[in-house]
């Protein structure tokens, strides 16, 4: 027969610690502690850079085919004003008339002031072409060189605006507003962040 242990009896064996002899659960980890903790997130946008593009943003590209088309049509009104310039002075020379002559006067001047829009349209030309093929692998050189292009022409479709309306000429309304819209989506390709994006790539 078996009896209760005495609590008094300093031979008896001592109680069992409660959960003695049993696996014990770990106590829980104060948060963060010991384990990997999970990286907080960023907040939209900050500490990263601007996506990449990785082809020509449509804007981008209208202007390209713009600069394109204005070339090819500067290099015909290089060549219209070139002839015509040659073709004047060979009038005057045919005319037999003195330099003196007024007449003679004339077509030299006017020889003389197609010869130099011609020029103008060449070197306009090439402008426009060379700023067009540099799309491709340009740098911000190419985007700023576009914008300020594109400004100082917008200033001559204005002056054919203008002079149109005071003239009544409705063909120069319409061409120096076609002009200036021109002037200004090559403005607009190069200032929005796709456009900036594009020619701040890098290049490898």
């Amino acid at each position: 027969m078996s009896y209760p242990p005495d609590p008094n009896n300093p031979y008896g064996q001592p109680p069992a610690a409660p959960g003695y002899g049993y696996p014990q659960q770990a106590p829980p980890a104060a948060p963060g502690y010991g384990y990997p903790q999970q990286a907080p997130m960023a907040a939209p946008g900050y500490g990263y850079a601007p996506a990449v593009p990785q082809s020509m943003p449509s804007l981008v590209m209208t202007a390209r085919v713009l600069l394109f088309i204005v070339g090819g049509s500067q290099v015909l009104g290089a060549l219209a004003f070139l002839i015509g310039a040659a073709a004047a002075k060979d009038a005057v020379n045919k005319s037999g008339a003195s330099s003196d002559d007024f007449i003679s006067s004339i077509g030299n001047a006017a020889a003389g002031v197609a010869a130099v829009i011609g020029i103008l349209f060449a070197l306009a030309a090439t402008l426009s072409i060379t700023l067009g093929a540099k799309y491709g692998k340009g740098g911000n050189a190419v985007r700023i060189t576009t914008i300020v292009y594109g400004s100082i022409a917008s200033l001559f479709g204005l002056a054919i605006m203008v002079g149109g309306i005071n003239a009544k000429i409705t063909v120069n309304i319409i061409l120096g507003l076609i002009w200036i819209a021109i002037c200004v989506i090559w403005i607009t390709a190069m200032c929005v962040q796709d456009g900036v994006n594009w020619f701040n790539r890098p290049r490898y």
